[in-house]
């Protein structure tokens, strides 16, 4: 079986860094309202974690002897950041412990993010790849042809993050019952 000239890379993997925010308190009720001030900023209010990233590329266009222009490789760059909540201090049984439950199932909850983000660059990078327009020689078609697909492939990838986090925080849903573990004592 012939592979394409210009196959996907599987060799690129995400950087992932956590970048905390302080909170304090020594029950679950003052956890959970030094998340709600020092929390990172969302829409109205705050989150209490959040995942972003940054995504860059390496792609080479090639100019074809037919007048066409192939993207021949795009190498993504993907960096992860959970914004999550870190402790200051320590904190008496059985907060330590719901509050240990809380804080696994938050980057729990955001490392599906995470995945939702890789594989968006995963979806980009096989439709980049081999794409080509004809009639092309300074490969601005090619590119375009590029820019179009994007934003549909990110806007899904939006979409199934809102749907994730709607199920996730409503009542019953895995996030609120972290919440509720963490506030009522479990």
């Amino acid at each position: 079986m012939a592979t394409h000239p210009f196959a996907a890379r599987a060799d690129w993997k995400p950087v992932e860094k956590d970048v905390p925010y302080k909170i304090a308190g020594k029950t679950g009720p003052e956890l959970y309202a030094s998340i709600g001030e020092r929390g990172p900023k969302a829409g109205v209010g705050r989150a209490i974690a959040f995942t972003n990233f940054k995504l860059t590329w390496q792609r080479d266009y090639r100019p074809q002897p037919d007048g066409a222009c192939t993207l021949a490789t795009a190498r993504p760059k993907l960096i992860i950041s959970y914004h999550l909540p870190e402790l200051e201090g320590e904190l008496p049984e059985p907060v330590a412990t719901n509050w240990k439950v809380f804080i696994d199932g938050v980057r729990k909850h955001e490392a599906v993010h995470g995945e939702m983000i890789v594989d968006m660059v995963k979806q980009i990078e096989a439709y980049s790849i081999g794409l080509s327009a004809a009639d092309d020689p300074g490969c601005k078609k090619v590119r375009a042809k590029l820019q179009e697909r994007l934003p549909s492939i990110s806007q899904a990838r939006q979409q199934r993050s809102r749907d994730f986090d709607r199920a996730e925080l409503s009542n019953g849903g895995a996030v609120h019952q972290l919440v509720l573990n963490l506030v009522n004592g479990g």
